[in-house]
């Protein structure tokens, strides 16, 4: 079942990058449907969070996403290379998001192979940028809905246990503590897919 736009809307970003863990994401673009169960997520905090691009409530036309409506994608590049997908959550104006930093591979993996140049499989979607690319998307898709039929989320019934989900700092942030090494980044324990943290 795809999620509604009342799962993003949430205030609790944490709870909803927790719940993240054993959804799976799809991409329909040009008739190939790409996808595969998420085992990564980091959570920004909009304007309390140093780590977020919208830390103070900065609006800028690269993170205006951020504020809007929860159930959007954000979509920014990275060291000017690497797009990542983020989903946005809250009301508007809340300038939460939720960076999809991995997942398991298992719709069209021949065509997600093909986006990466063949990489193994274990590498298709591990890390925030090889994510990105192996389900087709870059900075044009930010903003689109994930109630839609291009980019979207499923709850399959797999239930992921409290357990089962490691939480630590997240990666590659230059900000100040505590939120250097806020326990925010979640993971699926054991999974080969998650990336080096």
């Amino acid at each position: 079942m795809k999620l509604p736009k009342s799962f993003y809307l949430r205030e609790d970003t944490l709870l909803i990058a927790k719940e993240l863990i054993g959804k799976f994401v799809f991409t329909k673009i040009d008739g190939n449907l790409t996808g595969g169960m998420i085992v990564e997520t980091e959570a920004y905090i909009g304007p309390f969070d140093a780590g977020s691009h919208a830390f103070n409530n900065r609006k800028t036309p690269k993170n205006a996403t951020m504020f809007e409506a929860g159930g959007v994608a954000y979509l920014y590049i990275c060291y000017g290379i690497h797009d990542m997908l983020n989903v946005v959550t809250g009301e508007a104006g809340s300038s939460h998001a939720i960076l999809i930093r991995a997942f398991e591979p298992m719709v069209g993996i021949e065509t997600m192979q093909q986006r990466r140049g063949n990489v193994p499989l274990k590498r298709l979607a591990k890390g925030p940028g090889s994510l990105a690319k192996a389900l087709g998307l870059n900075k044009s898709f930010d903003k689109e809905r994930l109630t839609g039929d291009l980019i979207w989320i499923e709850d399959q019934g797999l239930i992921i246990t409290p357990e089962n989900i490691k939480a630590t700092g997240r990666v590659g942030l230059s900000c100040a503590e505590p939120y250097f090494s806020i326990p925010w980044r979640f993971c699926l324990s054991g999974n080969a897919f998650v990336s080096k943290g």
